[in-house]
């Protein structure tokens, strides 16, 4: 199967995901309790955050999270829907390829992968890797969230991929290293953690 096209990622898209309180997939105590948790966590082992990369960042929703923990931090959207970045001003861009003049110290990727067929996901982890020197944050939802019947597919869209999570671990232990909670750390970054402070099968 072919991954998630443009055409997808329209304004009736957004509508039924984001827009409509009623079938939207996040709401601002989600995003706030998440963001609270992403940059406690990197603040307590000491990732610098400088440079804020959120690609597929859809409608913004990190920008003030970003701004409220790191107020003296650049965030860049990059998004893959033409209709958003004529309505947001966000770069267009993909997963796929995205290329910046210098990496990034957090990189969020919430919710883009399971839209890529294999292929297409592992190639996207792997340019992650090279976007990133500090911590990514990724949110996928596996095949075993389905399994296990705790995805709420009445917001949910049918037409993910349910890759197995193993697929998303092992594209993205080439570059990083897992910190739990959907927090991956660089190899390259200089920031020591304790070995019950991560999920390593190279440790």
């Amino acid at each position: 199967m072919q991954s998630a096209s443009d055409s997808l990622f329209d304004e009736a898209y957004y509508k039924r995901f984001y827009f409509d309180k009623k079938t939207s997939v996040v709401d601002r105590d989600h995003m706030d309790r998440l963001g609270a948790f992403v940059c406690s966590y990197l603040q307590y082992i000491r990732v610098p955050v400088l440079r804020v990369l959120d690609m597929g960042c859809g409608i913004g929703l990190w920008r003030d999270v970003v701004a409220t923990h790191y107020p003296q931090a650049s965030y860049h959207g990059v998004e893959y829907s033409e209709y958003l970045c004529g309505r947001f001003g966000w770069e267009r861009g993909s997963v796929l390829d995205y290329r910046a003049q210098a990496p990034f110290d957090l990189v969020i990727c919430q919710g883009v992968l399971p839209y890529l067929n294999p292929a297409d996901a592992k190639r996207a982890m792997h340019n992650l890797a090279r976007l990133c020197t500090g911590a990514l944050y990724v949110e996928a939802v596996a095949r075993e969230d389905w399994e296990r019947d705790i995805v709420d597919e009445t917001l949910t869209d049918p037409r993910l991929f349910k890759h197995p999570a193993a697929l998303y671990r092992r594209g993205l232990a080439e570059g990083f290293t897992e910190l739990g909670g959907g927090l991956w750390l660089s190899r390259r970054a200089e920031v020591p953690v304790f070995a019950l402070e991560c999920v390593d099968s190279r440790s």
